[in-house]
């Protein structure tokens, strides 16, 4: 959303990305009836669609499944399935009220449902289905954004998910696992970070210094037990707030033939928390990250067949933290055929590392002394492989068959498990 390379306006129900970046893939004009070219599955309503768009509502929704069957390691063999479906309308109020400058109104809802593979078949920490979590029907953001004094500075400000508009990248959303998808996950464990469906109250302030950088902040609300609960899902509560987040971060954009985008954030979150494996609590929280996207390769006969590399570090609080560091690299080769323009080939190693301090809670834990050295003996974190191709079988509909391996599934938890060997599918689409 901060600039436009096709590379990084992937679709994605991933975690933490904004509407805007969560629009389809790729730019289909919806100048057929033909279902099998329309950009949507139930096109434009004999043009009604497009005349509410042009008064200023544009109403939007989408649906994402993920299969997965363990084949091998883990807990035990299965298969696992769950789905989002999400809703939306966005209200143009400069359109609607005739105003100039007059802002946009965003409304999603937001309903989960299905079955996680990692919690019932896998017992690893990175979740093997990106959306799985809060399975039920909640309002996920209602917020309204206008520039201010100039078309350079921006605020946001309502009911919506930080990770919507910090510390994501939109190139991950070409995975399934969450370690990818989109936001390295010591952000949301390790402090008051909400990402996708789960909102908080709000206020952001974004600053385009120029085309190639930009600063933003933000002030969200930190809530993590009522803003989790299903009762609690439309009720834009304010009730158990434990305190305030605060992000930093900088982007900058590379516009060159081989571009890309890096960003550099930090965060505050002023709670108070027990400390691990301490009865005190810790008065603050902070964490820090760097997030690289970068096209490595560009065919000059064929600009869209792109191989682009990205990077992931991140670190959270070791006091309170259970995930105290999360790494990750990987390619996506855009456009891998010439018959298959706006299709991709994905792969990915990311390790996130155990807090010493868990993994010493753990070993007090133990029932027996052999317990408590199979515990000493666990590796000090999960490691992650992904491998995907995503086809894009009409501009509505996408296919995603997907491998991913855990290494050492068991390490978050305690226990000895053996590495599992995952598969599945994705399916998008959008109406």
């Amino acid at each position: 959303m901060f600039f436009s390379s096709r590379a990084l306006l992937t679709s994605s129900l991933c975690s933490g990305l904004s509407l805007l970046a969560l629009a389809p893939s790729y730019s289909f004009a919806d100048t057929s009836d033909d279902l099998m070219n329309r950009s949507t599955l139930t096109g434009n309503w004999g043009g009604e669609r497009q005349k509410l768009v042009d008064k200023g509502i544009k109403l939007t929704g989408d649906y994402n499944s993920e299969t997965f069957s363990n084949l091998h390691g883990g807990i035990k063999r299965g298969t696992r399935y769950s789905q989002q479906v999400r809703i939306g309308a966005q209200f143009d109020l400069s359109k609607l009220l005739d105003t100039p400058d007059a802002g946009v109104v965003q409304i999603t809802v937001n309903d989960r449902r299905g079955h996680s593979a990692s919690e019932d078949l896998v017992g690893n920490r990175l979740p093997v289905q990106e959306n799985y979590g809060g399975q039920y029907t909640r309002l996920s953001e209602f917020s309204y954004e206008r520039q201010l004094f100039s078309p350079a500075l921006t605020t946001k400000l309502g009911f919506l998910a930080m990770g919507n508009d910090f510390g994501g990248m939109p190139l991950l959303t070409n995975f399934v696992n969450a370690g990818f998808c989109a936001h390295p996950l010591t952000m949301s464990n390790g402090s008051g970070w909400s990402n996708y469906p789960t909102p908080h109250w709000g206020a952001e302030l974004r600053y385009t210094v120029s085309p190639s950088w930009t600063l933003q902040t933000a002030v969200f609300q930190v809530n993590p037990e009522y803003n989790s609960r299903s009762s609690e899902a439309f009720s834009m509560t304010t009730r158990g707030t434990t305190g305030a987040i605060l992000p930093l971060e900088a982007i900058y954009t590379h516009n060159a033939w081989l571009n890309g985008q890096y960003k550099v954030g930090w965060y505050y979150d002023t709670s108070n928390t027990q400390k691990i494996g301490s009865t005190e609590k810790a008065n603050n929280r902070t964490g820090a990250y760097v997030l690289i996207d970068q096209a490595i390769w560009r065919d000059e006969q064929d600009p869209e067949s792109v191989l682009r590399a990205f990077g992931q570090a991140a670190t959270s609080n070791a006091a309170t933290s259970a995930m105290q560091r999360w790494y990750s690299v990987g390619l996506v080769k855009q456009k891998p055929f010439a018959s298959r323009p706006h299709d991709s080939i994905a792969f990915a190693y990311g390790r996130a590392v155990f807090n010493s301090r868990s993994r010493d809670v753990q070993e007090a834990a133990a029932a027996t002394p052999e317990q408590a050295n199979m515990i000493a003996h666990l590796d000090s974190g999960e490691q992650l492989l992904e491998l995907n191709y995503s086809a894009q079988v009409t501009p509505w509909l996408m296919l995603r068959p997907d491998v991913q391996y855990v290494i050492e599934p068991g390490a978050f938890y305690g226990k000895s498990r053996g590495n599992a060997l995952v598969a599945g599918v994705q399916v998008k689409a959008t109406f």
